[in-house]
């Protein structure tokens, strides 16, 4: 085991209820950075053990709820941050348990808005991020954004 190395070990607040009643035990969490692998700035490894809530979000795109598209990249960033905080919210869930986020950009000129915006909106935060240049399903769209949350 001497090539792993782990940063930090926190536990998140409880959210998810047994089918007795008794609020489930938290996950516990803990971030990993193998010794051996390129150094970065975010985390590498989030580790959940002991679960008791897990949810997939699909890709949510830059589009509001009539279907408008922002032309700017960071406002269309913002507002698919938007939309994974409301999948979030609707399974009772927060920024806090995101565990994996992926993001897809149309361009690789968009890396050092999308990184500005995701630090505004995360913080201090870091879940395990794969950040992926490619085609987008809608032209219009210049950026997607899925992610896991555990609970």
């Amino acid at each position: 085991m001497g090539l792993l190395a782990s940063a930090t070990s926190a536990t998140a607040p409880a959210t998810a209820a047994t089918a007795a009643g008794a609020t489930a035990a938290p996950p516990a969490r803990a971030r990993h950075r193998a010794l051996n692998a390129t150094a970065v700035s975010y985390c590498q490894a989030h580790e959940v053990s002991g679960h008791g809530q897990l949810l997939f979000i699909s890709g949510q795109v830059p589009a509001d709820t009539d279907g408008k598209v922002p032309a700017d990249f960071k406002d269309q960033c913002r507002l698919a941050w938007a939309n994974v905080q409301a999948q979030l919210h609707a399974a009772g869930m927060t920024l806090d348990d995101l565990v994996k986020v992926t993001v897809f950009l149309s361009d690789r000129r968009h890396r050092q808005a999308n990184c500005e915006v995701r630090h505004e909106i995360l913080g201090p935060r870091s879940p395990a991020l794969t950040i992926v240049i490619t085609g987008i399903y809608d032209e219009a769209w210049l950026l997607e954004i899925e992610a896991v949350a555990a609970a």
